[in-house]
């Protein structure tokens, strides 16, 4: 499907920090209202702007997927609270003829943030919770290292990533296959940053801020956003639960980038981390969703529950250099002021294993585009909606934003763990104990139980609650074994060292260097 029509009217740019506070104080200074005309320090629009933008949107997309490989793609426009433009290009999986259109569904990854922090603002507006009610006594158990933190955590520092968790925290143990209770259980082993001072992008802390919504609304999290949102809103392609996205007859299949090329080689289950990264959906719902969020929430939320959301709550993305502008993260959006001096809210997604995507909301403009696409984060999301909203706003494009956000996100696609790149000893040392010596079940708080089994001459580790998680160690050095790690956290050309020190009883330690960058990552026996 493909819709052109409305007005003029341009907008602005910011990116997510990839691939997620307590409830604001009352503003020192009384608020100025602006009317019709643009802040000052705002670049002036020209008059009929959007139109021939529009007109150019479909060639720019093309581009961008063959400047990049990515299979395909699906790009919706709303203005005015209208959707002017809803289309879909290339392919739904490589290999294959199904096109991708308006209606196929995608998995959005991390824009699944700022959709779920819509849903807990429902909640707020209801007297359900608060952005500054506390966690802990809706989550049984629940802790984190530190009990003062733990007593004072509200859902609001968890949707900020204020909450002192590190990075990725607890993403180690869904790749290992636990599940959501297990993960958010097992946060209390994480190493904490200062409280509310520091940034932390985490998808089980939101989570769990989700989960403690969700146990006051009385039912689960996935039943809460289909009650409270998208059923409301007509979004019937739209789920936070996995088996709903598979249900999908037109849906787009995963792609890595593999060898330079992207290939349709895994499934990505995200059900633990669902709040965070779990829902998927197709660009004619994102555009019913952007065009509620754009109109302050119409019927179903408060204007001041949902602004909250998109106003700053902690600093994201510090500035190195005096004239540059900080990132900053609200509740579940990245928000920010571009060039032309407009307040911006967006999100991207991304999963290693396959998808990337962006969205970018100008509320002053009552502009919004999203950009979904079939394959792993390489930029081609962000360059769509970014050269998208210059042609708009500059009519040309300010930059090459292919080049832009694939260096930006580059990251995604480096190898991990200690051994990259490594070549063995020339003249390796021989283990100092026969294999059967280092078999056996090692211990590990965090991570649970290691069994290590002797295979066909070799040593394996099973991981993971069922030891699904197959980890076939090689020789290296004496002690030091290598293996190969797999799942989303681990790209291609990831190589890792296993060390174990065999001593005496109760002082043997299996370390896996590859999941020890909390310094967790030791097993004992």
């Amino acid at each position: 499907m493909r819709v052109v029509r409305g007005a003029a009217v341009p907008a602005v740019v910011i990116i997510a920090a990839a691939l997620a506070g307590c409830t604001a104080a009352e503003p020192y200074a009384p608020r100025i209202e602006l009317g019709d005309a643009p802040p000052a320090d705002a670049v002036e629009l020209a008059e009929g702007a959007l139109d021939p933008a529009l007109e150019s949107l479909p060639g720019l997309v093309e581009r961008v997927l063959d400047e990049t490989g990515v299979p395909g793609a699906a790009v919706a426009v709303v203005h005015g609270g209208e959707t002017v433009f809803a289309d879909g290009f290339g392919v739904r999986k490589v290999g294959e003829d199904d096109p991708v259109d308006a209606e196929t569904v995608f998995q959005v990854a991390s824009m699944s943030k700022p959709i779920g922090a819509t849903v807990v603002a429902t909640q707020v507006t209801d007297g359900v919770v608060g952005w500054d009610t506390p966690v802990a006594p809706l989550l049984p158990g629940f802790a984190l290292a530190d009990p003062w933190v733990t007593e004072h955590l509200t859902v609001g520092d968890l949707y900020a990533h204020r909450s002192g968790l590190p990075l990725a925290a607890g993403d180690d143990l869904e790749d290992l296959g636990y599940d959501r209770e297990y993960v958010i259980d097992h946060l209390r082993y994480q190493p904490l940053n200062p409280f509310r001072i520091s940034y932390g992008y985490a998808n089980f802390g939101m989570t769990a801020g989700a989960e403690a919504v969700a146990n006051a609304a009385g039912v689960d999290w996935e039943t809460l956003s289909e009650r409270e949102l998208y059923e409301p809103l007509g979004m019937t392609s739209t789920s936070s639960r996995h088996d709903d996205f598979v249900a999908r007859e037109d849906r787009a299949a995963l792609h890595a980038l593999v060898d330079g090329e992207f290939q349709p080689l895994y499934e990505r289950d995200p059900d633990a981390q669902s709040p965070a990264g779990g829902v998927s959906s197709n660009v004619v719902d994102v555009a019913k969703w952007m065009s509620f969020v754009l109109a302050d929430g119409e019927t179903l939320v408060d204007t001041a529950d949902l602004a909250a959301a998109m106003r700053p709550q902690v600093t994201s993305a510090p500035s190195d250099v005096p004239g540059m502008r900080s990132g900053s993260y609200g509740f579940g959006f990245n928000v920010g002021t571009q060039t032309s001096g407009r307040a911006t809210a967006s999100h991207s997604g991304a999963f290693v294993l396959g998808a990337g995507t962006n969205f970018q909301l100008v509320p002053s403009l009552g502009l919004g585009v999203v950009a979904l696409t079939n394959g792993a984060p390489v930029g081609a999301a962000e360059a769509i909606v970014s050269e998208f909203l210059d042609l708009v706003q500059y009519g040309a494009s300010t930059r090459d934003w292919v080049g832009a956000y694939g260096a930006a996100l580059a990251h995604y696609r480096e190898p991990a763990g200690d051994l990259v790149d490594q070549s063995p000893p020339a003249s390796p040392a021989a283990p100092s104990e026969p294999l059967e010596s280092y078999a056996g079940t090692w211990s590990n708080e965090y991570f649970g139980p290691a069994e290590v089994v002797v295979e066909d001459g070799s040593l394996v580790v099973h991981l993971g609650p069922d030891g699904g998680y197959e980890v076939p160690l090689e020789p290296w050095d004496g002690d030091v074994l290598a293996f190969t790690p797999d799942g989303e956290n681990a790209p291609e050309g990831s190589r890792s060292s296993a060390t174990f020190v065999l001593g005496g009883a109760g002082s043997s330690t299996m370390t896996l260097q590859f999941f020890d960058g909390n310094h967790l990552g030791t097993w004992s026996r």
